[in-house]
């Protein structure tokens, strides 16, 4: 993100109000926009050029062009290492990387082999998205992260495989009933595996803990510019595990969120749709629709998961571990990247 290039003038965090939810939904829509995925390296090079700029002190204030770079970088590099994060696995290609395998999941009448297939496909992704974007503070071993992804495809296999057994055999429901059910399975198995794929891809920051900040005031901001240091010269106080369940338990509740929708609307739509004289005439078309109807819930959704919870969190220093008591910075309070 823009905090990791050179300079000690800090940009704002964003050109909408953080502190709304409202706001956070604009900004996450920002970072998942699929058009800064066309930004190639010199483009990127560019707008870290302009940002750094600023941060220098050789731009007077904000403009449309910074805000575009500002909005070009945060989507693009990783806030705590400052590298690009790899192209299919940022925010703004999750709704493109996910497309096939949702649409895949989603697929009426599929046998175990199918079930089995989408479902480890599903899991793979979600394992790469959210290694690529947890807090790197505390990075995941190879042989915990190994574990963590059998785990979670386990799970996902599990959910899946027994409840496409177990709706045929309810017998007090109704046909159509079953058939909305069995169109359901693909979303009871993804939000219960995702939230699991969460804790366990970045268990290791709730058993080790990961780095909190003083929130800085106005004049701490100030007086750090005077000295020609940036924000993210100040040290951390520490790694809490208090914060680091909260971070990871948000991010796995956003990501139940995000697969709710998405995985419950096209699918009952495809239902009616299905009941439709031109969609029987032409039952080619079947799978072009259910893509199209999950890549329009997925723009939608997207945002409006990510904008649940902060990205960069404040919490009372008081609420942590006791070693963190009386260090909070403005109010009493600390920071850390929550990850996506």
């Amino acid at each position: 993100m823009s905090s990791s290039l050179p300079g000690t003038r800090e940009l704002p965090p964003s050109q909408y109000d953080l502190s709304t939810y409202w706001g956070r939904v604009r900004h996450a829509a920002d970072l998942s926009d699929p058009r800064t995925l066309m930004v190639n390296h010199a483009g990127l090079e560019r707008a870290k050029g302009l940002i750094t700029e600023y941060k220098q002190g050789k731009l007077a204030g904000m403009n449309p062009d910074l805000w575009k770079a500002k909005k070009i970088v945060d989507s693009t590099l990783h806030p705590d290492t400052g590298e690009p994060v790899f192209l299919p696995f940022r925010m703004s290609c999750f709704v493109l990387s996910n497309l096939v395998v949702t649409a895949g999941m989603l697929t009426p009448g599929l046998g175990t082999s199918g079930t089995l297939l989408w479902q480890i496909a599903n899991q793979s992704l979600n394992v790469a998205i959210n290694n690529a974007n947890s807090n790197k503070s505390t990075p995941l071993s190879v042989s915990k992260m190994t574990q963590s992804y059998f785990l979670a495809v386990g799970a996902s296999c599990s959910v899946a495989l027994g409840l496409n057994a177990l709706v045929p055999r309810l017998k007090r429901v109704s046909p159509a009933t079953k058939t909305i059910l069995k169109r359901l399975v693909p979303f009871a198995a993804v939000a219960s595996a995702g939230a699991l794929n969460v804790f366990l891809m970045r268990g290791e920051e709730i058993r080790l803990g990961i780095d909190v900040y003083p929130v800085l005031s106005e004049s701490d901001k100030a007086k750090l510019e005077q000295e020609g240091l940036p924000e993210s010269s100040v040290p951390s106080l520490g790694k809490s595990k208090k914060a680091a369940t909260l971070a990871v338990s948000e991010t796995a509740l956003s990501r139940v969120l995000n697969s709710s929708p998405i995985m419950i609307i096209p699918p009952l739509i495809l239902v009616r749709l299905q009941k439709q004289e031109w969609l029987k005439r032409n039952p080619r078309l079947t799978l072009p629709v259910n893509l199209g109807l999950v890549l329009c819930t997925s723009l939608f959704a997207l945002p409006l998961a990510l904008g649940a919870f902060p990205q960069r969190q404040s919490v009372d220093a008081s609420s942590l571990e006791e070693e963190f008591w009386g260090k909070g910075g403005e109010n009493g309070k600390v920071a850390f990247n929550r990850g996506i």
